[in-house]
């Protein structure tokens, strides 16, 4: 699935260079030069991943990346650090500064698509492509098709993000808020009700396969998808 990433490079070659490698590989590619631009863009819209140069003009992207880590809203957006330092050194400070990767210029930008399609894997696999089974519910975002056992259920596309969200997720209990801002979006202003109407809509469209019962309601916290109910 396509992903909004937010490219921080100063250097205006090497930014068009990976926004049109983005681009070509599905993503939607937003621009910063330098982190105070960069904070402008996130306050605005929060990408999926952030991929930052080390050296900016002003602050740094170590400093940068210090930031967003240390904000609520934006300490669990994937970062990986672009730059020229590749001592062992420089890549222990920027994983530690925050990084969830470190890629050494000059790179290739297939390895580049590749690092990020990692770090979604592993930080926000709801934005991946690769098919979800559980608890005999199969779900395809390519083919957006949902099914348990030989039966296919038609899902709105509203219930169909909030089943995959909740699908590579699970077990783990979300709150109403943070499954408005992770199935809606950041800055989609609606009610936290909406959601309890939308989990009653996938209840009803699981119904027919019995599997509704992995959609569990915890009292006073939220919602979480079940393998074993």
């Amino acid at each position: 699935m396509p992903a909004n990433i937010l490219v921080v490079e100063d250097e205006p070659a090497i930014q068009e260079l990976i926004a049109i490698n983005l681009e070509h590989a599905g993503h939607n590619v937003l621009r910063a030069h330098d982190a105070e631009q960069a904070s402008h863009m996130v306050r605005e819209v929060l990408p999926d991943v952030i991929l930052l140069d080390w050296m900016l003009p002003g602050q740094s992207g170590l400093a940068f990346a210090r930031r967003l880590r240390g904000d609520e809203r934006t300490r669990a957006i994937p970062i990986i650090m672009l730059t020229a330092r590749g001592a062992d050194t420089d890549k222990v400070a920027g994983l530690e500064s925050g990084a969830d990767d470190y890629v050494t210029k000059p790179f290739s930008p297939r390895e580049l698509v590749a690092r990020i399609k990692a770090v979604l894997r592993r930080r926000s696999p709801q934005l991946t492509e690769e098919p979800v089974e559980l608890g005999g519910v199969r779900l395809d975002p390519v083919t957006h098709r949902v099914s348990a056992g030989n039966s296919g259920l038609g899902l709105g596309p509203t219930e169909f993000r909030l089943l995959h969200f909740l699908m590579t997720h699970p077990e783990r209990v979300h709150s109403r808020a943070q499954l408005l801002d992770k199935v809606w979006g950041d800055h989609v202003f609606v009610e936290e009700r909406t959601v309890d109407v939308h989990i009653r809509r996938l209840r009803k469209s699981l119904e027919p396969t019995g599997c509704e019962r992995h959609i569990q309601t915890v009292r006073g916290s939220g919602y979480r998808f079940a393998a074993t109910p």
